[in-house]
């Protein structure tokens, strides 16, 4: 048995006799016993104070005042407590006014009814976070003891992570897996590669942001096939069961083919791309410090950037503000602000998914800045010292040694794994062909979502951008619960909130449908959108301060060259002895 000490008394640890009464035990056991209904003289309040104890053993000659606490403080802590009977209404109340305390203490007096209170139903229904850190998961049974069903993510983009975000009040057991183990904001990878922000500040590590999601679990792994038949997910060093799949892998760089291109001319879509890219347009502007060669020092001051959607757009605007501002005055040999920055576009007109009125407003900030927009012409060969180009006049060439892709993305290669094992039909770009239900047809414990699933709405693509991913990782959600609820999910309807892209400084585009914006005012709403998007407050804070000292100072402190850099078409480090 165990003897309770106020917690006035804990720091002598010899209190006397050990059969001598407390005080406060005096108290107790006299209201207990004599069942007296009078108030006690000591309040609430003090005896909330005193209540927070210690144990320790008591000899036989105090059975009688400890034999109550075993059958009080093993009590459910999620029902009703459960009072001895020759417990008077005072020593009820005053129990009452304590037992959260000495429950949080858990002095037990048994501890067979300790386990058996660890073992609950409610433990295992619901873990705490105190429970995950002291041992594995127990939140795989629901409250009749019945195994949950079991939902695997593939992929923490956007889609990815709102879909196990959405169910987090659903009765599932959630396994998030990712070959990475932090969420990219894509949106913002050129500033990491024009060297405005730092790539931790629009990443956040996944096992952070579902930290307290209690049933949910972040997995590392690299997903590499699909047995569909048992319902497993094969991984590169394991299996993951499933019950329900969320296939949300995303998208890679594409180059039509020509994969020989992306040695010289790195595309945009993970943090390395951008590091990267970052250090191939700092280095282009030191090998033209040192380059005596006018001819040779104007190439290395050109750069070309292939695409004229937004990704290319706003890469344009961002090295157009570094040569004429940020470089300005940091070099002796050259003067930076005389690179010259062209964007080249297949289509008719840069920005082609936006309105024709805000893509020309578009391509007029562009020219206010610096920028030489081509349209209608097709790259037909990169290569280490320059870019030929298939126009309406004939065959050019240009002399570049920087060439950046934004040109176009592909699905990922699970597509074709999905594909193989359960029966997928791919479009030409490697997407998933879908339904409204975002299922794959014949297997509708599949979902797809995000830039791997080619998702029709009233007969138009759906774009492959992130508030698309968004609204269907909810939806799937959403799905889920219906047919746990035996209900049968409504179709999936794409709300559009809008379309947006920035040029440069106090320049951008916004697309509301009836409601247009460009300028100060598009550029404005396009900064809003992006902080309210970033899935961390740290890093929603750190990027507005780093963008307000930037718009004031002009300065990128991201400006760094790391790893391996391109120069004169050979690999070179840049670590030194």
């Amino acid at each position: 048995m165990y003897r309770l000490v106020p917690k006035k008394y804990t720091k002598q640890r010899i209190i006397g006799p050990r059969n001598h009464l407390l005080p406060s035990q005096f108290l107790f056991l006299a209201m207990s016993l004599s069942g007296s209904q009078t108030k006690s003289p000591v309040s609430n309040t003090t005896l909330r104070r005193r209540a927070l104890c210690t144990a320790e053993p008591l000899d036989d000659a105090s059975k009688v005042i400890t034999r109550p606490y075993p059958n009080f403080l093993n009590h459910d802590p999620w029902g009703t407590p459960s009072f001895p009977p020759v417990l008077s209404q005072n020593a009820r109340l005053w129990f009452c006014s304590t037992s959260t305390l000495w429950a949080s203490r858990r002095v037990a007096a048994d501890p067979e009814a300790e386990q058996r209170r660890k073992n609950s139903t409610r433990t295992l229904s619901w873990t705490g976070r105190a429970a995950s850190r002291s041992g594995p998961r127990q939140g795989n049974y629901t409250s009749n003891g019945s195994v949950k069903h079991r939902v695997v993510v593939l992929g923490g983009g956007f889609g990815g992570l709102y879909a196990a975000k959405a169910l987090r009040h659903v009765p599932v057991e959630v396994t998030l897996v990712d070959r990475r183990n932090f969420h990219l904001f894509q949106p913002l990878l050129y500033q990491v590669a024009t060297g405005s922000l730092s790539p931790g500040e629009i990443a956040a590590p996944l096992r952070a942001v579902m930290r307290g999601q209690q049933n949910a679990q972040v997995l590392l792994g690299d997903a590499v096939y699909l047995d569909a038949g048992k319902h497993r997910v094969i991984l590169a060093d394991g299996a993951v069961p499933y019950d329900t799949l969320i296939v949300a892998t995303g998208a890679r760089n594409f180059y039509f083919g020509n994969d020989s291109w992306q040695a010289v001319a790195p595309g945009l879509k993970s943090l390395e791309d951008a590091t990267e890219m970052r250090g191939k347009i700092l280095y282009a502007f030191e090998a033209a410090e040192r380059e005596p060669n006018p001819s040779m020092r104007d190439a290395w001051l050109t750069f070309v950037i292939v695409g004229g959607g937004p990704t290319g757009v706003e890469l344009a605007g961002a090295l157009t503000e570094i040569a004429r501002d940020t470089l300005r005055h940091d070099f002796r040999s050259i003067h930076p602000e005389e690179s010259q920055i062209l964007l080249l576009e297949g289509g008719p007109r840069v920005l082609p998914t936006f309105p024709e009125s805000l893509s020309e407003a578009a391509e007029r900030s562009l020219i206010r800045l610096g920028v030489r927009p081509r349209t209608g012409v097709r790259v037909t060969s990169i290569d280490a010292e320059g870019v030929a180009l298939s126009t309406p006049g004939g065959e050019q060439r240009l002399l570049t040694r920087t060439v950046l892709w934004a040109a176009g993305v592909t699905a990922s290669h699970f597509g074709q794994v999905l594909q193989q094992s359960a029966g997928a039909t791919l479009d030409r770009q490697g997407r998933v062909m879908v339904g409204t239900d975002l299922m794959i047809p014949g297997h509708p414990e599949i979902f797809v979502i995000g830039d791997l699933a080619h998702a029709e709405q009233d007969g138009a693509l759906l774009p492959g951008v992130a508030p698309v991913a968004m609204q269907e990782g909810r939806y799937v959600a959403d799905a889920i619960m219906a047919r746990l609820e035996g209900r049968t999910p409504e179709p999936f309807r794409y709300f559009n909130k809008g379309t947006l892209a920035v040029i440069g400084r106090a320049a951008g585009v916004a697309d509301f449908g009836r409601l247009r914006f460009h300028g100060i005012t598009g550029w404005l709403l396009w900064l809003f959108v992006q902080l309210m998007y970033l899935v961390q407050f740290r890093n929603r804070l750190i990027v507005f301060i780093r963008w307000g000292f930037q718009y004031l100072t002009f300065d990128r402190g991201a400006r760094l060259i790391t790893g391996k850099v391109s120069g004169q078409g050979q690999k070179k480090d840049t670590n030194q002895d």
